[in-house]
């Protein structure tokens, strides 16, 4: 029984991520699309009340004007449309049509990777910018996510990939580097780079490669050496671009690399 509930709860929660509340309403400049379920009214004429979806041509069945083509258009071009053939085929006069956009289907994007609420999302803006669509998903998982954010999809009919380094995004505080996101784009956040410490260490392990990390933040983050321990003949597992470890000494101020095994050493005295 309570697998049955549980999975009931699961199922809602999955069919709300994409419908909209009573009464909320998107922005007029959402471009409608594709499997988008819409409430076409007309002002005191309640018989043209229709519920519909986007069909994959773009188009809608509506009284009297049969199909409309809708996909592609923002909810006033759209409406503006509707009223349009109403008006130039005598069935209204003056029309005064209202979309309201029940399901979105046709405008969505992925989050996917190290963020709290991986996902498709809808776009319910023409202007939804990456760090919108993260925020959506709930941010960068802590710990584990990397600060460099891909983005994939299409523009102008042309692939795109772009990495976003997302601290220097804020930093520069230029909104232009904040991509607009489009309809199909995927966002994936892989997890942060780490380095390993093992040896005469306090708190042997993995440790997350902070960016520009030292060897001696590094053993910091580690806890430091045991009394055993000593910096004498430390040494740095290294994989080269050709896939061979490279075993390097480092000095205490090196800058650590992604995948880097440090090992420290017992003192002999």
């Amino acid at each position: 029984m309570k697998l049955m509930l549980r999975l009931l709860l699961l199922t809602i929660a999955f069919c709300a991520q994409f419908a909209l509340l009573p009464g909320q309403a998107l922005a007029a400049d959402y471009v409608l699309g594709s499997g988008d379920v819409l409430r076409v009214t007309v002002y005191q004429n309640p018989d043209l009340t229709t519920d519909t979806r986007v069909a994959e041509t773009g188009n809608i069945t509506f009284p009297l004007l049969g199909q409309v083509r809708v996909g592609g258009l923002s909810i006033t071009q759209a409406e503006k449309a509707i009223a349009d053939g109403l008006r130039t085929g005598n069935f209204v006069k003056q029309p005064q049509v209202s979309i309201l956009v029940m399901q979105i289907r046709g405008n969505q994007a992925s989050v996917l990777g190290q963020v709290n609420r991986p996902g498709r999302y809808p776009l319910e803006t023409a202007d939804i910018r990456l760090t919108d669509l993260l925020a959506i998903a709930g941010g960068i998982s802590p710990g584990t996510g990397s600060d460099v954010a891909v983005v994939t999809g299409t523009r102008k009919g042309q692939p795109l990939r772009l990495e976003v380094d997302l601290p220097q995004l804020f930093a520069s505080n230029k909104r232009d580097d904040d991509i607009l996101i489009q309809n199909g784009d995927v966002v994936w956040v892989d997890r942060a780079p780490i380095v390993y410490i093992y040896g005469e260490v306090q708190r042997p392990g993995a440790v997350r490669l902070e960016r520009d990390l030292t060897v001696m933040q590094a053993l910091a983050t580690a806890g430091g050496l045991t009394l055993r321990g000593t910096e004498k003949g430390m040494r740095v597992h290294r994989r080269a671009a050709d896939g061979s470890t490279q075993v390097v000494q480092p000095g205490m101020n090196d800058k650590l690399q992604n995948g880097d095994v440090v090992y420290v050493r017992e003192s002999l005295f």
